[in-house]
């Protein structure tokens, strides 16, 4: 039995949806965010150190790092969703895996906590916002005729992409993206990622 700790509003909801896709025996224990400071909850710092989620609990292991789950998970329940090592698409997928956390997330996060800054952060604002345009540009180009990341099926790399590309619909970005939109709302049509919003919010 796999648990995982889930923080509502974070990108925590991807390891539920992919614990939904794959159908690996699991539970998921809440925690919710301050209502205020939205910070998460001290119950976290319980499970794990850094007080961050996600972070699954596996046979007596504790595991944290979203991409570090996915990849573990896939490997035990869904090698499918993983290219074959030592192929091009394996590359890719590499490629994916790191730069959804390791790249796009910074100007996100900048964008996030700068803004909170109004006229002070203004002089930082062109900066974030040219690396925004620059890595979300790179995602649509990454995009497959159909729909997908690296496979032509759901993959591993699709599920670590699916936050940043919700956070470019949900800065507006429809028309400038489309292909993001495209798969954005493919997404959040399946089955399994509508049963993981039931269990853990958005």
């Amino acid at each position: 039995m796999i648990t995982l700790h889930h923080l509502n509003r974070s990108r925590s909801l991807r390891i539920l949806w992919l614990l939904e896709e794959i159908g690996a025996p699991y539970k998921v224990v809440l925690h919710e965010r301050d209502p205020e400071t939205s910070l998460a909850p001290a119950s976290l710092m319980k499970v794990h150190p850094l007080g961050k989620s996600p972070v699954i609990e596996i046979e007596g292991d504790i595991v944290s790092e979203s991409a570090a789950i996915t990849e573990l998970l896939c490997h035990r329940f869904a090698p499918q969703m993983i290219p074959a090592a030592g192929t091009t698409a394996h590359s890719r997928h590499l490629e994916a895996m790191h730069f959804a956390e390791g790249s796009v997330m910074t100007p996100i996060l900048l964008n996030l906590y700068v803004g909170k800054l109004g006229d002070a952060g203004a002089p930082l604002q062109p900066r974030i916002q040219a690396e925004l345009t620059n890595h979300f540009n790179y995602m649509e180009h990454m995009l497959r005729p159909s729909g997908h990341f690296v496979l032509d099926e759901l993959s591993a790399a699709d599920i670590m992409l699916s936050f940043p590309a919700q956070i470019a619909m949900r800065l507006g970005l429809q028309e400038t993206y489309p292909k993001l939109a495209a798969f954005v709302d493919a997404i959040e049509k399946r089955p399994a990622y509508i049963r993981a919003v039931e269990k853990g919010g958005v």
